[in-house]
């Protein structure tokens, strides 16, 4: 049966004659999986639901819906100087066939570190919009002329001069400087709904005036984020790539680092020991330096791709030796999304298929704070599913064709596509 559009009325369903992989255990197990009102109930051998619409998955390998820890909804284009220039319309219109790519693609859940906002995350719950779940940070927090600073330096800005509110709305960031106006901002992220925090710790590559090794906040600053964000119970996440940015942002209390390209062994040790996160991003580094001018990627930028991408896999070696806690995400901005599957080719060369499995179902769940719930096939977890023709343990490259190795994608007990049947 082909791929379907819109919401299935379908409640239960029982899954049958799977070879599963839980999302932690290196051990497939044969059996069904029943399910009932978005939920798995039961799984085992040979079951029985009266009722349930039955979908036989032999030869298939079922296994948890991906997550995707890092994404951008609202990154239209690779030139974000011209993506906060471009009108909401717009940019709701773009994200709608984003989350519709993400869905096809196999990923249910998706982290937004950048943008992604209380609106969103509404039209998906009321079904005007077909994606993944969403976890959003809202705006992530920049200094003035830091990361998340579009602004070229060639031009004047006025419209903020007549403002005292002590932030600047660049869409997709807040610009705050000084413990008093980070503090405002967190605050209004976390009113508006935002389940962590995104900060920008260092220089990065899309933006125009900061080099990559920038360090950007203060100690105090961050110190003052870190401190309201944990108060309510949350956390926060920070870009960093040079060692020194992961080293001080983890002793002042993030929780996860994004990107860490440039890590050393002394600092991959010190983030394991510290038990905080690491979410590498290789599909983007690659995309960005193989044809990110082509997209539109500004001339500074693709000079400082090539900054980083010789250090990109020796910083996963190093994670890996020191025993990090790796996180799945790809980072992908505008029409570079549709090499989503690259982020599995990428990591095959470091981690094993099992290790990678982990990252971008279970591990990625820890990260969001939703073990048992998403990530992991156990009884009462979600129905976030997806079959596999083949073994993704012994290929895990099947994961990265964009879909097309999928015969079953299955969100909240919801089937999207199913070509069992």
């Amino acid at each position: 049966m082909a791929a379907k559009k819109g919401i299935d009325p379908v409640t239960s369903y029982l899954l049958r004659n799977a070879v599963i992989f839980d999302g932690t255990s290196p051990d497939l197990t044969e059996g069904d999986v029943a399910i009932e009102g978005g939920r798995i109930v039961d799984i085992g051998p040979r079951l029985s639901a009266a009722g349930a619409t039955t979908i036989d998955l032999a030869g298939q390998t079922l296994m948890p819906g991906i997550i995707d820890a890092h994404v951008h909804v609202y990154a239209s284009e690779l030139n974000l100087t011209s993506n906060m220039r471009r009108p909401w319309t717009y940019l709701a219109q773009y994200a709608h066939g984003f989350l519709n790519h993400m869905l096809s693609y196999g990923v249910t859940s998706i982290r937004d570190v950048g943008g992604g906002d209380y609106g969103l995350a509404q039209a998906l719950a009321n079904g005007l919009v077909t994606g993944p779940r969403l976890f959003y940070g809202g705006r992530l927090l920049s200094t003035t002329g830091g990361h998340a600073d579009w602004r070229p330096g060639q031009e004047d800005d006025h419209d903020h001069l007549l403002c005292n509110c002590s932030a600047i709305d660049q869409k997709m960031a807040v610009l705050a400087d000084g413990p008093d106006a980070v503090l405002r901002a967190v605050r209004d992220e976390l009113r508006r709904g935002a389940d962590h925090i995104k900060i920008v710790a260092s220089g990065g590559v899309a933006s125009p005036n900061d080099p990559v090794d920038n360090l950007q906040f203060t100690e105090d600053e961050i110190r003052t984020i870190c401190d309201e964000v944990n108060r309510h119970g949350r956390y926060v996440a920070a870009h960093c790539h040079p060692a020194a940015a992961i080293e001080r942002s983890v002793r002042l209390g993030v929780r996860t680092i994004e990107h860490g390209t440039l890590i050393d062994d002394a600092t991959a040790r010190y983030v394991a020991e510290r038990g905080a996160y690491l979410v590498p991003t290789m599909a983007v580094i690659y995309a960005l330096h193989e044809d990110g001018a082509a997209y539109g990627l500004p001339a500074a930028s693709v000079r400082k791709i090539g900054e980083v991408i010789g250090h990109a896999q020796g910083g996963m070696e190093r994670m890996k030796a020191a025993g990090c806690k790796i996180g799945f995400g790809t980072d992908l901005l505008g029409p570079q999304h549709t090499r989503h599957g690259t982020e599995f080719t990428l990591r095959k060369d470091v981690f094993t298929p099992l290790e990678i499995l982990r990252q971008a179902t279970s591990m990625n769940a820890e990260i969001l704070g939703r073990s048992g719930e998403i990530g992991c096939i156990r009884v009462g977890a979600r129905a976030d599913l997806i079959a596999v023709r083949g073994n993704p343990l012994a290929d895990v490259e099947l994961l990265g064709a964009q879909g097309r190795n999928l015969s079953l994608i299955m969100r909240d007990g919801v089937a999207h596509k199913d070509e069992n049947r």
